[in-house]
């Protein structure tokens, strides 16, 4: 796996497995459900990714969206392509909701709807909060 995907906590994180892609759990969740879903490989620009890993692309963005549709009742669901700091091809797949979704005793505000995600006021989770909605959301996939 590539430092991205690393960095964002594989294999602890890891939610589902494709041939050219990962969905792993975003630890710093701004909204609950929130994933990355990272390439296998070591591009670092979309437009290098083989074909097979852009059509691959159909089967894994339904996989998400049927599983978290069921997990939190999204009302919209932001894939942003940031790569800012992380350099490999990776989206943060944002659920978005009015209101808030409490998961474990915690509760997760959506505190940009219906406008931009506001990522900077994120829920950190703690490796038991990690695990715990971890393996919810594989159960889902």
């Amino acid at each position: 796996m590539n430092a991205t995907i690393e960095k964002f906590g594989w294999p602890a994180t890891l939610v589902r497995e494709f041939e050219h892609w990962v969905v792993l759990l975003r630890p710093a969740q701004p909204t609950l459900g929130c994933l990355v879903l990272a390439a296998k490989s070591d591009a670092t620009a979309f437009g290098d990714l083989p074909g097979e890993a852009h059509a691959e692309l159909k089967s894994v963005t339904s996989a998400i969206e049927a599983a978290l549709a069921d997990f939190c009742g999204y009302a919209k669901l932001n894939y942003l392509m940031l790569m800012m700091v992380d350099p490999h091809v990776h989206f943060h797949v944002i659920p978005r909701y009015e209101g808030a979704r409490e998961f474990g005793g915690v509760s997760f505000a959506d505190a940009g709807w219906p406008a931009v995600p506001q990522l900077g006021q994120a829920v950190a989770l703690d490796d038991a909060q990690c695990d715990a909605l971890v393996a919810e959301l594989k159960a889902r996939f």
